[in-house]
């Protein structure tokens, strides 16, 4: 019956900084804009595929949220870090080690690293990898991954 996730809402507190945001940085397609209702909506990819809501709302109101971006494999691995820092931002992982590396979520097996937005959005760029989850590794960095699915 489900076949896909259609679309998320943000709740921001500034509705330009946040378009300009997800639009000039993010790279995604502005489709409406509702100034008195203060609602912009993007699509994620083709068009029509799936979509983003932004909301306008009074900092009191705002809680951060968390939605991950389906990327390549390549750009995870090779440029989303420098992405990142030549936008501002700062990417992190759970492998608390201090490293911005892209880190294994072994149990999918799926690639990710992640930042936050203007309002403290927590995103993330995945990429879900080849072959069987291994849970019981839990969360590796990518090279640790490579060498214990090796084995």
């Amino acid at each position: 019956m489900i076949k896909g996730l259609y679309e998320t809402h943000l709740f921001v507190a500034d509705l330009e900084r946040a378009i300009d945001f997800y639009r000039d940085i993010m790279g995604l397609v502005l489709c409406r804009l509702e100034e008195e209702r203060r609602i912009a909506f993007f699509w994620i990819g083709e068009d029509k595929g799936a979509m983003l809501g932004l909301w306008e709302k009074p900092e009191e109101e705002l809680g951060p949220r968390h939605f991950a971006f389906r990327c390549e494999q390549d750009f995870i691995l090779n440029k989303s870090v420098e992405f990142l820092k030549n936008h501002g931002m700062k990417p992190y992982n759970f492998l608390k080690n201090g490293s911005e590396s892209p880190m294994v979520f072994a149990w999918m097996p799926a690639l990710a690293i992640y930042f936050d937005d203007p309002d403290g959005n927590a995103l993330e760029f995945i990429a879900v990898l080849e072959g069987e989850g291994k849970p019981e590794l839990g969360v590796v960095s990518y090279e640790e991954w490579v060498l214990l699915k090796a084995r």
